[in-house]
């Protein structure tokens, strides 16, 4: 964990979002929904069976998930470790919505619970990304899609943020480049990755990278093919 031990972390974290959570959405309301849009657009096939936002915030992908025409017809649950910022969530979301406490590294839920994982501007706080990571290949079903958007290093303002937040924000970790976060992915080992970087400002840029986790239909019918090949 670096010079910053777990539990102080986790502490600075949810003082953090405690403070930020009342004015949240009006005060980043632009990247947000940037940030929405720009995870949707890259997700590819419309979700089926169950999603879960891992850092869901206040909701606001969710949200839009929910808001879908026409309607997804899935179950949608976040996560996220801040009650207060839980609290925005409920109040924007139906109830059948599921919202619970909890951090990335130790998600509750059981393996293969849900066919798309989504995570949008929570890496740049783990200090833990294959834990967390792990954790959400292993809640992820065979065949579903693990979908991480966050800031991108590689952008000029983005990198001047990351060097002044690693100096005075104790909650933060690090943004990463798009390779880097390529790399991460492809150690995970669960499925072929593709990352793509893009500006949503003059100023600003995002990534989202996409995994589609091994064993799902696809994959059977591939791999029944090459046994009835390799037979022939």
């Amino acid at each position: 964990m670096g010079t910053l031990g777990a539990v102080a972390w986790r502490d600075a974290v949810l003082r953090e979002y405690a403070r930020l959570a009342p004015g949240y959405d009006r005060r980043w309301s632009t990247y947000i929904q940037a940030g929405v849009r720009g995870t949707l657009a890259r997700l590819g096939a419309r979700p089926a069976g169950a999603v879960l936002d891992v850092g869901c915030g206040t909701g606001a992908l969710l949200a839009a998930l929910a808001q879908s025409e026409p309607p997804l017809g899935v179950r949608l649950a976040g996560l996220d470790p801040s009650p207060e910022m839980l609290a925005v969530a409920r109040g924007k979301l139906a109830p059948a919505v599921e919202l619970r406490v909890g951090w990335a590294e130790e998600i509750p839920y059981g393996d293969a619970t849900f066919d798309v994982v989504v995570s949008c501007s929570v890496f740049h706080y783990l200090r833990r990304p294959m834990a967390a990571l792990a954790e959400m290949a292993r809640v992820l079903a065979p065949g579903g899609r693990l979908v991480i958007t966050d800031w991108c290093d590689d952008y000029l303002a983005c990198h001047i943020c990351d060097h002044l937040l690693r100096l005075f924000n104790r909650a933060y970790y690090r943004a990463y480049r798009e390779r880097e976060c390529r790399v991460l992915l492809e150690a995970l080992g669960i499925g072929p990755v593709r990352t793509d970087r893009y500006k949503i400002s003059w100023l600003w840029g995002l990534m989202t990278a996409v995994v589609q986790k091994r064993g799902g239909p696809l994959d059977q019918r591939s791999a029944h093919r090459s046994d009835t090949a390799a037979d022939a």
